[in-house]
Protein backbone atom coordinates (compact mmCIF):
# COMPACT_ATOMS: atom_id res chain seq x y z
CA UNK A 1 0.00 0.00 0.00
CA UNK A 2 1.58 3.64 -1.16
CA UNK A 3 1.25 6.64 1.74
CA UNK A 4 -0.35 9.52 0.41
CA UNK A 5 0.68 12.72 2.63
CA UNK A 6 -1.83 15.50 2.98
CA UNK A 7 0.29 18.21 3.30
CA UNK A 8 -2.62 21.15 3.64
CA UNK A 9 -2.30 23.52 6.59
CA UNK A 10 1.22 23.19 7.43
CA UNK A 11 4.50 24.13 6.69
CA UNK A 12 7.70 21.88 6.99
CA UNK A 13 11.17 22.53 6.75
CA UNK A 14 14.08 19.61 7.10
CA UNK A 15 16.60 20.10 9.54
CA UNK A 16 19.79 17.76 10.24
CA UNK A 17 21.31 17.17 14.23
CA UNK A 18 24.30 15.12 14.86
CA UNK A 19 24.34 11.72 17.35
CA UNK A 20 27.22 9.77 17.95
CA UNK A 21 28.39 11.03 14.53
CA UNK A 22 25.49 9.82 12.09
CA UNK A 23 22.96 12.71 10.80
CA UNK A 24 19.40 12.51 11.43
CA UNK A 25 16.94 14.21 9.52
CA UNK A 26 14.15 16.15 11.59
CA UNK A 27 10.94 17.41 10.00
CA UNK A 28 9.38 19.99 11.87
CA UNK A 29 5.61 20.71 10.87
CA UNK A 30 4.24 23.80 11.82
CA UNK A 31 1.33 25.63 11.69
CA UNK A 32 0.54 28.29 8.47
CA UNK A 33 -0.40 30.99 11.41
CA UNK A 34 1.74 29.91 14.63
CA UNK A 35 1.55 31.13 18.10
CA UNK A 36 3.80 31.96 19.83
CA UNK A 37 4.61 29.79 22.81
CA UNK A 38 2.87 26.84 21.10
CA UNK A 39 3.66 23.05 22.26
CA UNK A 40 6.48 21.85 20.68
CA UNK A 41 5.67 17.48 20.36
CA UNK A 42 8.31 14.98 19.64
CA UNK A 43 6.48 12.56 17.54
CA UNK A 44 7.99 9.48 16.52
CA UNK A 45 6.90 7.31 13.89
CA UNK A 46 6.13 3.31 14.28
CA UNK A 47 7.06 0.54 11.76
CA UNK A 48 8.05 -2.16 14.37
CA UNK A 49 11.66 -0.15 14.25
CA UNK A 50 12.72 -1.95 11.72
CA UNK A 51 10.61 -0.20 8.83
CA UNK A 52 8.50 3.88 8.40
CA UNK A 53 9.59 7.03 7.76
CA UNK A 54 9.18 10.54 9.64
CA UNK A 55 6.63 12.11 6.90
CA UNK A 56 4.10 8.85 8.47
CA UNK A 57 3.74 11.88 10.97
CA UNK A 58 1.43 13.09 7.99
CA UNK A 59 -0.92 9.81 8.00
CA UNK A 60 -1.12 9.88 11.82
CA UNK A 61 -2.07 11.45 14.83
CA UNK A 62 0.61 14.16 14.95
CA UNK A 63 -0.46 16.14 12.24
CA UNK A 64 -3.63 16.91 13.87
CA UNK A 65 -1.53 18.16 16.61
CA UNK A 66 -0.65 21.28 14.16
CA UNK A 67 -3.50 21.85 12.06
CA UNK A 68 -6.33 21.39 15.27
CA UNK A 69 -4.20 22.95 18.34
CA UNK A 70 -1.14 25.03 16.58
CA UNK A 71 1.53 22.45 18.19
CA UNK A 72 4.85 22.61 16.16
CA UNK A 73 5.94 19.04 16.05
CA UNK A 74 9.20 17.46 15.31
CA UNK A 75 9.36 14.40 13.60
CA UNK A 76 12.50 12.35 13.89
CA UNK A 77 14.16 10.36 10.74
CA UNK A 78 15.76 8.02 13.59
CA UNK A 79 18.05 4.83 12.03
CA UNK A 80 16.08 1.59 11.25
CA UNK A 81 16.84 -1.41 13.51
CA UNK A 82 17.60 -3.42 10.28
CA UNK A 83 21.26 -2.27 10.18
CA UNK A 84 21.34 -0.02 13.27
CA UNK A 85 19.61 -2.26 16.85
CA UNK A 86 18.67 -1.05 19.96
CA UNK A 87 19.93 1.82 21.29
CA UNK A 88 20.13 4.06 18.43
CA UNK A 89 16.75 4.61 17.87
CA UNK A 90 16.45 6.03 21.33
CA UNK A 91 19.41 7.96 21.53
CA UNK A 92 18.59 9.81 18.37
CA UNK A 93 14.90 10.51 19.56
CA UNK A 94 16.64 12.19 22.90
CA UNK A 95 19.18 13.67 20.50
CA UNK A 96 16.02 15.17 18.84
CA UNK A 97 14.05 16.18 22.30
CA UNK A 98 17.52 18.13 23.53
CA UNK A 99 17.41 19.74 19.87
CA UNK A 100 14.07 20.89 20.76
CA UNK A 101 14.84 22.39 23.92
CA UNK A 102 17.81 24.09 23.14
CA UNK A 103 16.53 25.37 19.83
CA UNK A 104 12.39 26.71 21.32
CA UNK A 105 13.13 30.11 21.18
CA UNK A 106 13.75 29.66 17.10
CA UNK A 107 11.14 27.01 16.69
CA UNK A 108 8.70 29.27 18.61
CA UNK A 109 7.64 26.52 21.35
CA UNK A 110 7.23 26.64 24.85
CA UNK A 111 10.46 25.26 26.41
CA UNK A 112 7.86 24.40 29.61
CA UNK A 113 5.47 22.27 27.45
CA UNK A 114 7.54 19.72 25.47
CA UNK A 115 5.66 16.53 24.57
CA UNK A 116 6.59 13.13 23.21
CA UNK A 117 4.48 10.72 21.55
CA UNK A 118 3.85 8.41 18.79
CA UNK A 119 2.28 5.32 17.26
CA UNK A 120 3.45 1.47 17.65
CA UNK A 121 7.03 1.33 17.97
CA UNK A 122 6.80 5.50 17.51
CA UNK A 123 4.92 4.56 21.39
CA UNK A 124 7.48 2.22 22.50
CA UNK A 125 10.04 4.73 21.89
CA UNK A 126 7.82 7.71 23.57
CA UNK A 127 7.40 5.50 26.61
CA UNK A 128 11.12 4.82 26.78
CA UNK A 129 12.26 8.04 26.24
CA UNK A 130 10.05 9.12 29.01
CA UNK A 131 11.74 7.47 31.50
CA UNK A 132 15.28 8.19 29.81
CA UNK A 133 14.70 11.86 30.06
CA UNK A 134 13.42 11.61 33.67
CA UNK A 135 16.54 9.73 34.57
CA UNK A 136 18.93 12.08 33.04
CA UNK A 137 17.43 14.89 34.56
CA UNK A 138 18.15 17.50 31.30
CA UNK A 139 14.73 17.68 29.46
CA UNK A 140 11.34 17.73 31.56
CA UNK A 141 8.39 16.49 29.80
CA UNK A 142 5.30 17.54 30.20
CA UNK A 143 2.98 15.09 28.76
CA UNK A 144 3.49 11.66 26.81
CA UNK A 145 1.46 10.07 24.17
CA UNK A 146 2.32 6.30 23.26
CA UNK A 147 -0.68 5.02 21.07
CA UNK A 148 -1.11 1.30 20.79
CA UNK A 149 2.62 1.35 21.98
CA UNK A 150 4.63 -1.29 21.11
CA UNK A 151 6.25 -2.01 24.87
CA UNK A 152 7.02 -5.57 25.35
CA UNK A 153 9.52 -8.10 24.63
CA UNK A 154 8.00 -10.91 25.26
CA UNK A 155 4.42 -12.48 24.77
CA UNK A 156 1.22 -11.33 26.30
CA UNK A 157 -2.33 -12.82 26.54
CA UNK A 158 -3.36 -10.64 23.42
CA UNK A 159 -0.18 -11.31 21.67
CA UNK A 160 0.70 -14.74 22.33
CA UNK A 161 -1.14 -15.86 19.67
CA UNK A 162 -2.77 -13.21 17.54
CA UNK A 163 -3.18 -13.64 14.04
CA UNK A 164 -4.60 -9.79 13.00
CA UNK A 165 -4.18 -7.95 10.31
CA UNK A 166 -0.79 -5.29 9.65
CA UNK A 167 0.47 -6.39 12.77
CA UNK A 168 0.50 -9.91 14.94
CA UNK A 169 2.24 -12.68 16.70
CA UNK A 170 5.04 -13.47 13.78
CA UNK A 171 5.45 -9.96 12.88
CA UNK A 172 6.26 -8.83 16.24
CA UNK A 173 8.61 -11.56 17.02
CA UNK A 174 10.26 -10.62 14.23
CA UNK A 175 10.38 -7.31 15.02
CA UNK A 176 11.68 -7.64 18.44
CA UNK A 177 14.38 -10.06 17.60
CA UNK A 178 16.10 -7.84 15.06
CA UNK A 179 15.53 -4.62 17.37
CA UNK A 180 17.57 -6.67 19.90
CA UNK A 181 19.72 -8.83 17.99
CA UNK A 182 17.62 -11.96 19.47
CA UNK A 183 16.25 -10.45 22.57
CA UNK A 184 13.07 -11.57 22.46
CA UNK A 185 12.45 -12.69 25.84
CA UNK A 186 15.28 -11.54 27.42
CA UNK A 187 15.51 -9.26 30.59
CA UNK A 188 16.09 -6.31 29.31
CA UNK A 189 16.57 -2.91 30.05
CA UNK A 190 13.56 -0.61 30.38
CA UNK A 191 15.04 1.76 27.74
CA UNK A 192 14.98 -1.18 25.33
CA UNK A 193 11.20 -2.78 26.48
CA UNK A 194 9.84 -0.11 28.43
CA UNK A 195 7.31 -3.09 30.29
CA UNK A 196 9.83 -4.01 31.86
CA UNK A 197 10.23 -0.61 34.01
CA UNK A 198 10.27 -1.25 37.87
CA UNK A 199 10.04 2.52 38.91
CA UNK A 200 7.03 4.48 37.06
CA UNK A 201 7.10 7.27 39.62
CA UNK A 202 8.09 11.01 37.95
CA UNK A 203 6.88 10.32 35.03
CA UNK A 204 4.97 12.67 32.62
CA UNK A 205 1.06 12.19 32.42
CA UNK A 206 -0.18 10.03 29.47
CA UNK A 207 -2.90 9.55 26.94
CA UNK A 208 -3.29 6.40 24.58
CA UNK A 209 -5.38 4.43 22.78
CA UNK A 210 -5.61 0.73 22.35
CA UNK A 211 -8.03 -1.59 20.38
CA UNK A 212 -9.08 -4.95 21.82
CA UNK A 213 -8.12 -7.29 19.20
CA UNK A 214 -4.74 -6.20 18.44
CA UNK A 215 -1.47 -7.83 20.07
CA UNK A 216 -0.71 -4.73 21.56
CA UNK A 217 -4.23 -4.51 23.83
CA UNK A 218 -2.65 -6.15 27.11
CA UNK A 219 0.48 -4.23 27.54
CA UNK A 220 -0.67 -1.17 26.59
CA UNK A 221 -3.34 -1.68 29.53
CA UNK A 222 -0.31 -2.83 32.04
CA UNK A 223 1.19 0.71 31.07
CA UNK A 224 -1.36 2.42 32.24
CA UNK A 225 -2.40 1.10 35.22
CA UNK A 226 1.61 1.05 36.48
CA UNK A 227 1.46 4.69 35.49
CA UNK A 228 -1.80 4.81 37.64
CA UNK A 229 -0.65 3.23 40.36
CA UNK A 230 2.59 5.45 40.66
CA UNK A 231 0.06 8.16 40.64
CA UNK A 232 0.76 9.32 37.23
CA UNK A 233 -2.57 10.98 35.98
CA UNK A 234 -3.91 9.10 32.74
CA UNK A 235 -6.02 8.28 30.22
CA UNK A 236 -7.22 5.42 27.92
CA UNK A 237 -9.29 4.69 25.54
CA UNK A 238 -10.18 1.31 24.34
CA UNK A 239 -12.06 0.59 21.30
CA UNK A 240 -13.60 -2.82 20.45
CA UNK A 241 -12.43 -4.89 17.69
CA UNK A 242 -10.69 -2.97 14.87
CA UNK A 243 -6.95 -4.31 14.50
CA UNK A 244 -3.44 -2.55 14.74
CA UNK A 245 -3.21 0.96 13.45
CA UNK A 246 -6.85 0.92 12.49
CA UNK A 247 -6.87 4.96 12.65
CA UNK A 248 -4.43 5.51 10.33
CA UNK A 249 -5.19 2.25 7.89
CA UNK A 250 -8.88 3.42 7.81
CA UNK A 251 -9.19 7.08 8.83
CA UNK A 252 -12.70 7.00 7.55
CA UNK A 253 -14.00 4.45 9.54
CA UNK A 254 -16.55 5.17 12.40
CA UNK A 255 -14.30 3.90 15.03
CA UNK A 256 -11.27 5.81 13.80
CA UNK A 257 -13.00 8.96 13.42
CA UNK A 258 -14.14 8.26 17.12
CA UNK A 259 -10.48 7.92 18.17
CA UNK A 260 -9.30 11.19 16.90
CA UNK A 261 -12.27 12.49 18.26
CA UNK A 262 -11.11 11.41 21.55
CA UNK A 263 -7.60 12.27 20.67
CA UNK A 264 -8.11 15.45 20.16
CA UNK A 265 -10.30 16.38 22.96
CA UNK A 266 -7.84 14.85 25.29
CA UNK A 267 -5.23 16.95 23.78
CA UNK A 268 -7.01 20.05 24.39
CA UNK A 269 -7.13 19.26 28.46
CA UNK A 270 -3.33 18.41 28.03
CA UNK A 271 -2.01 21.55 26.23
CA UNK A 272 -3.89 23.68 29.11
CA UNK A 273 -3.13 21.60 32.27
CA UNK A 274 0.43 19.90 31.68
CA UNK A 275 3.41 22.00 31.92
CA UNK A 276 7.16 20.96 32.91
CA UNK A 277 9.76 22.98 33.91
CA UNK A 278 12.59 23.89 31.52
CA UNK A 279 15.97 25.46 31.80
CA UNK A 280 18.16 24.72 28.40
CA UNK A 281 21.14 25.79 30.32
CA UNK A 282 20.90 22.23 31.90
CA UNK A 283 22.07 20.46 28.78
Amino acid sequence: MGMRFATEGTCRKTVYIKVDGRRVPLLILTPEHPAPDAPGVLWIHGGGYATGMKEMAYIGRGVDLVREHGAVVVAPGYHLSVLYPYPTALKECYGALRFMLHHAEDLGINKNQLMIGGESAGGGLTAALAMLARDKGEVNVAFQMPLYPMLANFDTDSSRDNHAKIWNTRRNHMAWDLYLRGGFGKKVSPYASPLRQTDYSSLPPAYSFVCTAEPFHDETLMFIRNLQDAGIETKLDVYRGMYHAFDMMEPEHPTSQEAMERFNAYFSYAKMRYFAENNKETL
